[in-house]
């Protein structure tokens, strides 16, 4: 059975969401502190699967993400490319997708930076959003999940600082890499390209905006009553990122 590392801090608040996740995706879960990994990192050596969990980590008193991006890159980062290279994938959603894209594991080619800032507008967003997957994505979060009905592709957020800029010579270099992998339908925060999440070049490493821990079951949905049968029979798409991923790590063996 393929095995999952969740790493949690302080403040952070979707942990076990996001066990729940990996647990439903078929995988073995474990709960680790950052502190803990930082003394003793050999965890992530035997594990097929890493998630960087949302919230609001240490406070994000000096900006969204950036001391548990501090003390991962300092302490774990060398550890998680190896276990990219190994076949292991790693997530994190929205405060962990901050943290990946400070830590530089996003968008993970030399000398392409992005960043994630305050939405437009400025306001804090907490809704449900119509999210298109790309075709074209090598990420294996999200195989076969391009062409969905806008509803069944639907996610949750909530986040201040999800706006993500880059040049547009960036974003299109990562499009014609295969990866961005899911855009908002609307534009609801200013990000470039409409981006609402985007993979390393490998594919194992996905960060995005929403939140799919929150979305397992049927009955989280705003609108599930009236959905019908033919669209409830089906799993919920934030549970079919986590199986993709738990299936494509299983098939290779990673660990």
């Amino acid at each position: 059975m393929p095995t999952a590392l969740v790493i949690r801090t302080a403040g952070t608040n979707c942990e076990q969401e996001l066990l729940r996740a990996f647990t439903l995706a078929g995988a073995e879960t474990k709960l680790c502190h950052l502190d803990s990994l930082v003394q003793d990192p050999s965890p992530i050596d035997e594990t097929d699967l890493i998630g960087f969990p949302g919230g609001f980590s240490y406070g994000d008193d000096v900006a969204s993400g950036r001391i548990f991006a501090m003390h991962t890159r300092l302490g774990l980062v060398d550890r998680l490319h190896a276990a990219v290279k190994r076949g292991a994938g790693i997530i994190g959603i929205c405060n962990g997708f901050q943290v990946l894209v400070q830590t530089g594991l996003l968008p993970g080619i030399k000398g392409n930076r992005v960043a994630l800032t305050r939405n437009a507008g400025g306001a804090f967003i907490s809704d449900w959003c119509d999210i298109e997957f790309e075709p074209n994505s090598k990420c294996i979060w999200t195989r076969g999940l391009a062409g969905l009905s806008l509803d069944i592709s639907t996610l949750p957020i909530a986040h201040a600082e999800g706006c993500l800029v880059a040049d547009d010579e960036t974003a299109q270099s990562l499009d014609s890499n295969g990866q961005i992998v899911l855009r908002y339908a609307d534009d609801i925060n200013g990000s470039a390209a409409r981006i609402a999440g985007m993979c390393d070049p490998t594919g194992r490493v996905f960060g995005l905006m929403p939140h799919p821990e929150r979305f397992l079951d049927w009955n989280r949905h705003p609108s599930w009553t009236r959905l019908g049968r033919d669209i409830t029979q089906q799993e919920p798409v934030g549970l079919r990122m986590f199986r993709g991923a738990v299936e494509s790590v299983a098939s290779v063996g990673a660990g």
